[in-house]
């Protein structure tokens, strides 16, 4: 599975200490931090969720039902797993006492204020982490040993590879990044089926017999019979092509704006995974810059500032090689999109082999039959620096707590302790 998402080599050369991530909701815990927020007589209340096993998008579905609300009334700072405890902002249009008065299972109110804005996705400037790894292959003192030494090396180099973890691909059904690529080639049936359809091992077994059924028959009205309630977007796909056979585009349109927008993400964070690891391949550092690099220096929040984006010379290598090692400056690679410029130098080397490979082109980043899913591109950077790391033994787990900038995914610095698949990781999932 890692290797579809372009995750084939690890950080760190020590030895793994295998292991299973969430048994429990309760062993994934992770906590928003947002920065200073207007508080202000407006329009928008301002909420502070705590929730147990709600995924992200589901969890707005519920909430737009019990407010009676649309969707588009609802906005939220970042994406969460489903299998966790969570704490994330959200903001509504809506009176703060409608909220006060939800009461839904495994959820709960923590704060409401009101403001004259909304919060958007990265409102948030990172998120602090707790996290129970169990069932760890060998005994309690190896596995700490190993830990030490895994966990060493990070905090010396005070940081790991930025990539994007395989839950932005889909965890049990990594295929966010195909759909993507069918949509930016104008592929929509492909799209639709790959979404709707392909059953993959390890899915819950009624959703993986009803997609094998949809995928080997393409019948939409006895499909329907057969897809679970809980496959909500898939559902709302298949009614839509029952009464408007082979319009996919209006199907797909159907789904949640941010979950298309989603697809046409994930295969850019395929093609940044796969720089990154290419970087790494060729043994160049991620936290010190070479000519050719594009560095973004970091803004007041100290995070990268992807509008101000500077060109390593000769003239600058000196300052730029500072500035990274030092944390206010980071080197980045681009997340692939229609006014997108490669770096020079060897780092631009690898953006130009992996976009030719994959044989896409800028323009196929502007998609007119659905234009608010067109993505300029942008630039990220490679390294993720992590503050806070401990680790230390829970009985018979090992608790990992950190804190990493927003858009950082914690499962790729879990990964590097557990050095497995992550597929295994997620069996509780």
């Amino acid at each position: 599975m890692e290797d579809k998402v372009g995750l084939d080599l690890f950080f760190t050369e020590t030895a793994g200490i295998g292991g299973k991530l969430k048994k429990y909701p309760e062993d994934f815990k992770v906590e928003e931090r947002l920065d200073i927020f207007d508080e202000t007589e407006g329009e928008y209340s301002i909420a502070k969720i705590w929730s147990r096993n709600w995924e992200t998008n589901r969890l707005v579905q519920k909430l737009s039902e019990e407010l009676n609300i649309s969707r588009k009334n609802i906005d939220f700072s970042g994406t969460k797993d489903k299998r966790a405890i969570t704490v994330q902002w959200m903001s509504f249009k809506t009176d703060p006492k409608n909220l006060e008065d939800l009461s839904i299972k495994d959820l709960d109110i923590k704060e409401v204020f009101t403001s004259h804005r909304s919060l958007n996705i990265g409102t948030h400037t990172g998120n602090d982490f707790e996290i129970m790894i169990r069932d760890m292959e060998m005994d309690e003192e190896e596995a700490l040993n190993r830990a030490d030494g895994t966990g060493g090396k990070i905090k010396e180099e005070k940081g790991f590879p930025n990539w994007f973890g395989v839950q932005r691909f889909g965890t049990m059904r990594p295929i966010t990044h195909i759909v993507g690529k069918k949509i930016i080639k104008g592929d929509f049936k492909g799209a639709v089926k790959t979404y709707v359809a392909e059953p993959k091992e390890g899915e819950n077994k009624e959703c993986y017999e009803a997609r094998k059924f949809l995928e080997e028959t393409w019948n939409m009205e006895d499909a329907l019979e057969r897809y679970p309630k809980a496959l909500t977007f898939e559902r709302g796909i298949i009614k839509h092509l029952i009464d408007n056979p082979e319009d996919y585009v209006s199907a797909l349109k159907t789904l949640p704006h941010n979950l298309l927008m989603m697809f046409v993400h994930a295969y850019q964070s395929y093609l940044f995974n796969k720089m990154v690891s290419l970087r790494l391949k060729k043994d160049l550092p991620l936290n010190d810059a070479l000519i050719g690099d594009i560095v973004l220096p970091v803004d007041k929040k100290g995070l990268p500032n992807k509008n101000t984006k500077v060109v390593v010379h000769e003239r600058n290598i000196g300052k730029a090689s500072t500035m990274t090692k030092e944390g206010k400056a980071f080197v980045s690679a681009p997340l692939y999109g229609h006014n997108s410029d490669f770096s020079e130098g060897q780092q631009g080397e690898i953006e130009r082999k992996i976009i030719e490979e994959e044989g896409v082109k800028k323009d196929d980043f502007i998609i007119p039959e659905i234009p608010s899913i067109s993505s300029t591109g942008t630039r990220r950077s490679i390294f993720a620096p992590v503050k806070g790391l401990s680790w230390e033994l829970e009985g018979e787990a090992l608790k990992i707590e950190f804190g990493l900038n927003k858009g950082c995914y914690a499962t790729t610095l879990l990964r590097e302790f557990m050095k497995h698949p992550s597929e295994k990781a997620h069996l509780y999932s």
